[in-house]
């Protein structure tokens, strides 16, 4: 395995420049309301507001009860558990950009963990390749940001090619019901089992972020013959980019498709994201959207 050169130990200046752009776009409120749905106790039933609340929320079999239209309210039970399921293969050691992809998933675990911890729920992490390379169970405290940023920075945990479906299947087998999966990967290895997603998002709320460097989408344009070589295997082809770039961007696409209509059918969600492009953005935007979800 080709050692990492580029030392994936962000500075602590850039962490909090990172996490204070998501603290000051509210991503906080829009993280703990997308999944209120998680962390809510039933406390009582009240009586059912015309106009006001959602008819949907009538609790039928109570109401027959008494009589008498009611819906149930809940109180927040915060202290979530998040569980992070990262990708550590070789393939994640590639990129086009400033960023490898290993450092631009380093740099969103970290930050997206900062931001949880404070919220005062418990991160944890999995690191994968072919095999469990690290498991941190899930634990609250600011303290458990630097034992993820370590584990994330260790270049001995990368290498080797990737098994989803061994992630996930750990993960339903070692993780509480309930708990806040994020599998991280750029999904490019085939998922052998939808069984498994269907099987997580069932004990699991499980949202899949998908990380791609251009290159993995479309070849570049105006360039010459090109030297490509597997990661894992050390296959080396020569490839005109010119006469394959079309049918390459159209299976990109399509990739994309397959995985993201996995992830629905399976009960999940899917968020894209590329390393050319800041994360902040994206990830504020689909925890918004989670939260209009649960209105």
């Amino acid at each position: 395995m080709a050692k990492l050169k580029i030392d994936l130990n962000f500075s602590l200046k850039r962490l909090d420049l990172v996490t204070k752009g998501l603290v000051t776009t509210k991503f906080l409120g829009n993280y703990a309301s997308a999944f209120k749905g998680q962390g809510l106790e039933f406390a009582d039933y009240r009586n059912y507001a015309q106009g006001t609340d959602d008819a949907s929320r009538i609790d039928w079999k109570a109401s027959q009860r008494v009589n008498n239209l009611l819906v149930k309210e809940f109180v927040e039970e915060r202290n979530m558990e998040i569980l992070f399921l990262v990708d550590v293969s070789e393939k994640m050691l590639a990129g086009s950009t400033k960023q490898l992809k290993a450092e631009y998933v380093a740099e969103m675990v970290a930050a997206l963990s900062y931001s949880m911890l404070s919220a005062g729920d418990a991160v944890g992490l999995v690191l994968f390749s072919d095999k469990i390379v690290k498991f941190v169970h899930p634990q609250s405290g600011m303290k458990q940001v630097y034992t993820i940023t370590e584990s994330l920075a260790n270049t001995n945990n990368y290498g080797s090619f990737s098994d989803i479906d061994l992630a996930v299947d750990h993960a339903f087998r070692n993780i509480e019901k309930g708990t806040l999966v994020i599998l991280i990967s750029d999904f490019i290895y085939p998922i052998k089992s939808e069984k498994n997603f269907r099987l997580a998002s069932s004990k699991f709320d499980l949202i899949s972020v998908m990380v791609r460097d251009p290159i993995d989408m479309n070849l570049p344009e105006g360039s010459g013959e090109v030297v490509a070589q597997d990661p894992v295997s050390g296959e080396v082809l020569l490839i005109n980019p010119a006469k394959m770039r079309k049918e390459y961007g159209s299976m990109a696409a399509s990739d994309v498709t397959k995985i993201r209509n996995l992830m629905k059918k399976s009960g999940g969600d899917l968020l894209f994201v590329e390393t050319s492009k800041p994360f902040v953005k994206p990830v504020i935007e689909f925890f918004k959207k989670r939260e209009a979800e649960w209105r």
